[in-house]
């Protein structure tokens, strides 16, 4: 038997950064690469871009079935951002992911992030910083799916946004998707073995820290 026992719940994990930072290439690696990570869909309404399909990359929606859901609370979380556009977190299926143990991402914006602080706090903050402003600017000139007037908004946006880093668990500088992912893989894996995610602790006796058939007396001799 293990010494502990950890909480069979997943974790609630929240990734920010500014448009063109790589959050999207990020967190299609990390569902590839783990079964146990389910993402979750935000639902807009803005117009799809490219290639985009509805329920895939978002739900695209009116304006006014986007505001029906907001008067039946059926939102984690919910915001203006771009443009007047709204972008939000659908409560469906997330809670019940989360109590069968199945770690969940929401890739959302900084406003839906501090918003999600405030109701839950065990959920895990990570903000993907670009590598620097210049090369932030070459992705989203180089997506082709915007007007040069769209991309200068979300280019001065983005500066706001960075700003808003410190309010995060963690931060991981997006220079090679290979190694960012890692580095994400990595805090999800450390933030599992956080005390706080302890449910019990088996020791043979109550009164010791713990028993000495569990040391490796060679260790210390």
């Amino acid at each position: 038997m293990n010494i502990i026992k950890t909480k069979n719940k997943g974790l609630l994990i929240v990734v920010s950064g500014p448009s063109g930072a790589g959050k999207g290439t990020i967190n299609g690696e990390l569902l590839k690469r783990n079964n146990n990570i389910w993402m979750s869909t935000s639902m807009t309404t803005r117009e799809p871009r490219g290639n985009e399909q509805n329920g895939k990359e978002y739900f695209f929606v009116t304006k006014e079935e986007f505001e029906e859901r907001i008067k039946n609370n059926q939102f984690l979380e919910y915001a203006v951002v771009h443009s007047g556009k709204y972008y939000g977190t659908p409560k469906d299926k997330i809670y019940d992911k989360l109590n069968s143990g199945i770690d969940v991402i929401l890739e959302i914006d900084i406003q839906g992030a501090l918003e999600i602080q405030q109701k839950i706090s065990d959920a895990l903050f990570i903000f993907i910083m670009p590598p620097s402003m210049r090369i932030l600017k070459e992705r989203l000139t180089n997506r082709g799916t915007e007007s040069e007037e769209k991309v200068l908004e979300r280019f001065k946006t983005a500066y706001k946004e960075i700003n808003e880093f410190t309010k995060y668990n963690y931060v991981v500088v997006n220079d090679e998707v290979e190694k960012a992912v890692e580095k994400v893989e990595a805090i999800i894996k450390a933030e599992k073995c956080r005390v706080d995610r302890i449910e019990e602790v088996f020791l043979n006796n109550p009164e010791e820290k713990v028993h000495e058939s569990l040391v490796d007396k060679d260790l210390i001799n």
